[in-house]
């Protein structure tokens, strides 16, 4: 297949486009005529009675055109590759739906817009627009609660941290009221004190609501599953729930 390489100088660089046979057949439906002789390269617009867009200079078997005129930069970026591919005009002009797309080319709001098809649709699915146009569900105006009274549910989790305190804590635990959202947290410098901080909590908002906690809801993890604290709640007749471990 014959191929012609052209370069092509915008200030300090150089782009390089390879012409090849199937290329002539694009600008052809284009309107556009390229010439090559030992003389160099014309360009002419056929669809405005052969006019001549912009020439090209030989330099052995290289042939230079000047973009820097603003009819030879149109052309040259509106009579490209794939001219014709409604996909790709579609990611030029902003990622418009095709039916927009279709009414500029009919009114003639963009010079240089390839004719499409009624029913011409693009090859492939617009991943940009897939990401870029999904919705969601509205978040509720009012979170719903499991419980309807103060430490009906106690959440408790463990937390680690990479730099340890001051003091040498490197986790903490927290308990969280269902109903009032409101949080205890303490430091621990192991997490076998989860028990003995729940102790003081349970003793603590006990004496201040004056009502037992009734449920406790945990994750799996081994902290809530020592053998004095599972002996504990049963015989404090608590209710244990269970959370996925690691929840974000």
């Amino acid at each position: 297949m014959l191929s012609i390489q052209i370069l092509i100088e915008v200030g300090v660089e150089v782009l390089k486009l390879h012409f090849e046979a199937d290329m002539e057949a694009r600008m052809v439906e284009q309107g556009l005529h390229v010439t090559f002789n030992p003389n160099g390269c014309f360009v002419e617009d056929m669809k405005n009675q052969g006019k001549l867009i912009t020439k090209g200079e030989r330099n052995g078997r290289m042939f230079t055109l000047d973009v820097n005129m603003p009819k030879v930069n149109s052309m040259l970026f509106t009579h490209g590759k794939g001219v014709g591919d409604i996909g790709i005009w579609h990611k030029r002009i902003g990622h418009v739906n095709l039916q927009h797309l279709k009414l500029m080319e009919k009114q003639n709001l963009i010079g240089g817009l390839p004719k499409f098809g009624t029913k011409e649709v693009m090859s492939e699915v617009c991943e940009a627009c897939q990401l870029g146009k999904q919705a969601r569900h509205p978040f509720p105006i009012q979170t719903t609660h499991v419980s309807f009274k103060p430490l009906e549910m106690i959440h408790s989790d463990v937390w680690t941290t990479k730099t340890e305190s001051i003091g040498g804590c490197k986790y903490s635990v927290s308990f969280i009221d269902d109903h009032t959202r409101k949080v205890w947290v303490y430091f621990m410098k192991h997490k076998g004190e989860v028990f003995q901080h729940f102790l003081n909590f349970k003793a603590m908002v006990e004496k201040e609501k004056g009502v037992s906690i009734k449920c406790l809801r945990s994750d799996g993890r081994g902290e809530y599953f020592s053998n004095e604290f599972s002996e504990y709640l049963k015989e404090h007749v608590f209710q244990r729930k269970y959370s996925c471990s690691y929840p974000p």
